[in-house]
C-alpha cells in the first residue's frame, strides 16, 4: 500500500476530528431559523473576546474586510500611508487598498521573518508623522515584537493593527497576540488555526469606540435598522460559520498543542539538513500555523517532497512589491526577496503525527545528502 499524501493543511481533517460536535452545531443554526447576526454570532464573539482575556470581537465576512474595516475605525482615510511588511499575502495589501491608503513596506527580520523592529523606527522617523497606521503581520504563528513597534508607533502618532490571521494563540510577552495594538485582524479561512468551514474574519479591540465603529461599518452604517448613521458596507458573519467556530474554539490549544510537538519534532530531526530552521525570538510562543525552512535550493526539494507524497507550500513566492498588480521599481527590501526565494513551508497540523514528521525529515535528510 502506498503511503498517504501528506499535506501542509488539512482542513478535512480538522472537520473529521469533531464532526459530531460540528454537526450538532450546524444542526442547532438549522434549526432555530435565524442565520445571520444572531445568538451564535453573538456567542462566537463573546467566547472568542474572553479568549483574549478582555477587549470585544467584532466578526466580519473574512479577514481582509477585518483589515479594512479595523483600520477605518482607527481613523485611517484614503491616502493616508500605512506600514506593513511585503512578504504577506495579498490580502493584507488589499484591505489597506480597499481604504485608499498606500502601503509603505518595513524590511522584515532577517532571522523570524515578521517586521523588524529596528525597520519600521526607521520608516516611521524617516516620514516623519506621515504614517497613520502600522499593520504588523505575526507571520507563520509567529508573532512581531509587539512591545518596541507600539512604541514606536506611539511616538510617531500611528495606530497599530496587528494581522493575526496567523497566529490565533500566540504569546509575545506574555501577552496573546492581537492584544498589544488598538485593534486585530483575524482570518478563519479554513486552514487556520482557528478555523471555519468557509470564509469568516473578526477584529478584535480593547477600545469599545472602535468596536462600535466596526459594528455599524459592517452592516451599513446601522445602529437602527434601515437607518444609515455612517455609510457602511454588507461584511457579515453568518451563523452558520459562527457555531462551527464555537466548536473549534474549544479546540484551539489543543491543536495548538499538537503543532507545537510536531514543530519541536522538525528542529531535533533538521538540525544536522543543511536547512535554515524557524527561529523564535526570545519571550515568543508561536502557534507554528506555519513550520518554514529555508535554503537556496527550494524548488528541488519541494519537487522531490511532491514526488514522494509530501505536499509543500510557498508563502509566499513573491514579494508584494514585486508582483504585477503592485510593482514598485523604487522599494529595496533584500531580506524580503531573498526570504521569498527561499521559503518552503513544510507540512504541520493537527491531522499529523510524530511519524509523519520523522518521514518528512528522512526525505529531507536524504535529499539533502545526495
Amino acid at each position: 500500500m502506498s503511503e498517504k499524501i501528506l499535506l501542509t493543511a488539512d482542513p478535512k481533517a480538522g472537520y473529521e476530528a469533531h464532526a459530531a460536535e460540528i454537526k450538532a452545531a450546524i444542526d442547532r443554526v438549522l434549526a432555530g431559523g435565524h442565520y445571520i447576526l444572531g445568538p451564535e454570532v453573538e456567542g462566537f464573539e463573546r467566547e472568542f473576546a474572553q479568549y483574549h482575556g478582555t477587549g470585544a470581537v467584532v466578526t466580519v465576512a473574512n479577514g481582509t474586510d477585518a483589515i479594512e474595516l479595523g483600520l477605518g475605525a482607527l481613523g485611517v482615510r484614503p491616502g493616508d500611508l500605512v506600514a506593513t511588511v511585503a512578504n504577506t499575502v495579498s490580502a493584507t495589501l488589499a484591505g489597506i487598498q480597499q481604504l485608499g491608503a498606500k502601503p509603505v513596506f518595513v524590511e522584515i527580520d532577517a532571522a523570524t521573518m515578521v517586521m523588524s523592529a529596528v525597520a519600521l523606527e526607521e520608516t516611521l522617523a524617516r516620514h516623519r508623522g506621515v504614517v497613520k497606521a502600522v499593520v504588523p503581520v505575526h507571520l507563520y504563528g509567529h508573532p512581531a515584537d509587539m512591545p518596541a513597534m507600539v512604541a514606536s508607533a506611539r511616538r510617531h502618532g500611528a495606530k497599530v493593527l496587528e494581522d493575526c490571521a496567523q497566529s490565533h494563540g500566540a504569546v509575545v510577552a506574555g501577552r496573546k497576540a492581537g492584544t498589544w495594538g488598538d485593534a486585530a485582524a483575524y482570518s478563519f479561512y479554513p486552514t487556520k488555526n482557528l478555523g471555519a468551514l468557509g470564509d469568516g474574519g473578526a477584529v478584535y479591540t480593547g477600545d469599545a469606540a472602535v468596536a462600535d465603529r466596526v459594528r455599524l461599518l459592517r452592516q451599513y452604517g446601522w445602529r437602527t435598522r434601515y437607518v444609515s448613521e455612517i455609510p457602511g458596507r454588507n461584511s457579515r458573519l453568518d451563523e452558520l460559520q459562527a457555531a462551527v467556530l464555537r466548536v473549534n474554539l474549544r479546540h484551539l490549544e489543543a491543536g495548538n498543542a499538537k503543532r507545537r510537538a510536531l514543530a519541536a519534532r522538525y528542529l531535533a530531526q533538521l538540525a544536522t539538513s543543511g536547512l535554515v530552521l524557524p527561529t523564535v525570538a526570545a519571550g515568543v510562543t508561536p502557534v507554528w500555523h506555519q513550520f518554514t525552512v529555508r535554503t537556496p535550493r527550494r524548488d528541488g526539494l519541494q519537487s522531490q517532497l511532491a514526488a514522494r507524497g509530501i505536499r509543500c507550500g510557498v508563502l509566499y513566492p513573491v514579494p508584494l512589491h514585486r508582483q504585477p498588480a503592485y510593482a514598485d521599481a523604487a522599494t529595496n527590501l533584500p531580506l524580503t526577496e531573498r526570504a521569498c526565494a527561499e521559503v518552503l513551508c513544510l507540512p504541520v497540523h493537527p491531522g499529523l503525527e510524530l511519524a509523519d514528521v520523522d518521514r518528512v525529515a528522512g526525505e529531507i535528510i536524504r535529499w539533502a545528502s545526495a
